[in-house]
């Protein structure tokens, strides 16, 4: 029989509800809860944190990463409470994102348990009207004949596309039957078009209110059909600068047990008391980062500090640690974790100020 470990925490929070006690793992899952604590029991056990769009980490941008890359990444991410991620590849050409794919598929051979999960594509297919800090002359209309070409060069877990662009509303099926989970964002697409995609599988959007066609009243756009669709996962950056404190409580409160946390962040993103990173073509400044012309360029937000932004918002705290991993790992394919005996052993712990105490994938310790 496998052996059991203590993680020495003074509760956690199991299928929502605090529960005062130690965690015992075993061979990989959940063995026990709520039971006896030793002297020192410290920090909140929840389910550990996934992260379905985080472009770079610790001076490492994704798309450009070599293996000893993705490790540096993974360590880094691993002290802000990241148990899996879906590196993302972004804004670059065709030839690039093979070669990106290429190489974390290499890193997945010599490091199956390295924290990982298939790639993250967050283009070709995008709308110029909402480029955000992305480089237009690297968007292309649809080809179902791309989504074969990019599924043989690595693993893909997850696409971003818009599906107002020629042709792209064609290739969702095709990225469906491969395994690949399909979100929408760079987008001008109408709510109706969003429907329509919707139709032939898409279920998601990456972050809400950011990078797409405007909310209004009678033209609600992609935000309207995300919140109003109960099989729709809500992507949102709660860095406290892409998304004021407001909306970030409507949003709960329209799309509530749906809204998946996302960083997206950049390579400058660091977990908390490592040193920033002035990588990249962003310049981060006050909590942001930016072009030169002022364009948010992703973020350098963790998800601690995003707890900590809708703590101050007034989402609760079970509500925000929710949000950073059960909807993702639904959209991803993973195994439910809610901290319940037989769940993963994937957990993070937190101490009462949010940071990051230990993590834990797979009932293996990685901080």
């Amino acid at each position: 029989m496998p052996p059991t470990r203590r993680l020495g925490v003074a509760a956690a929070l199991v299928d929502g509800e605090v529960v005062p006690g130690d965690v015992v793992l075993r061979g990989g899952v959940i063995d026990a809860v709520g039971q006896s604590m030793g002297r020192g029991a410290r920090g909140i056990a929840v389910a550990g944190f996934v992260d379905w769009q985080v472009n770079g980490f610790a001076g490492v941008h994704f798309t450009d990463a070599d293996p000893e890359g993705f490790v540096r990444a993974g360590d880094a991410l691993a002290r802000a409470g990241v148990v899996w991620a879906a590196p993302t590849i972004l804004d670059t050409t065709l030839g690039r994102y093979e070669r990106a794919l290429a190489v974390l598929a290499e890193f997945g051979r010599d490091h199956p348990e390295g924290g990982y999960l298939g790639a993250h594509l967050e283009g070709p297919n995008l709308a110029a009207e909402f480029r955000g800090a992305h480089d237009a002359s690297n968007f292309t209309d649809g080809d179902t004949r791309l989504v074969d070409r990019l599924i043989r060069a690595g693993p893909v877990s997850m696409v971003t596309l818009a599906p107002d662009r020629r042709g792209v509303m064609e290739m969702i099926p095709r990225w469906i039957e491969s395994g690949v989970f399909v979100s929408l964002r760079h987008t001008n697409a109408d709510a109706a078009t969003c429907v329509a995609a919707m139709s032939r599988g898409a279920r998601a959007i990456t972050h809400c209110w950011n990078a797409h066609r405007r909310f209004s009243p009678r033209d609600p756009g992609p935000a309207g059909w995300a919140l109003s669709s109960s099989e729709v996962t809500v992507g949102l950056i709660a860095d406290g600068v892409h998304v004021a404190p407001e909306v970030l409580v409507v949003t709960f409160a329209a799309a509530s047990g749906r809204v998946a946390l996302t960083t997206d962040a950049v390579a400058a993103a660091c977990a908390e008391g490592d040193r920033p990173s002035s990588r990249g073509p962003a310049l981060v400044a006050q909590g942001a980062a930016r072009l030169v012309d002022g364009t948010l360029a992703g973020s350098v937000a963790t998800p601690t500090r995003m707890l900590r932004v809708l703590e101050a918002s007034g989402v609760p705290f079970e509500a925000g640690v929710h949000a950073l991993s059960a909807p993702q790992a639904a959209a991803l394919g993973l195994r439910r974790n809610l901290l319940r005996p037989g769940d993963p052993a994937d957990v993070t712990v937190l101490a009462d100020d949010h940071g990051v105490l230990q993590t834990w994938r797979r009932g293996v310790r990685v901080f």
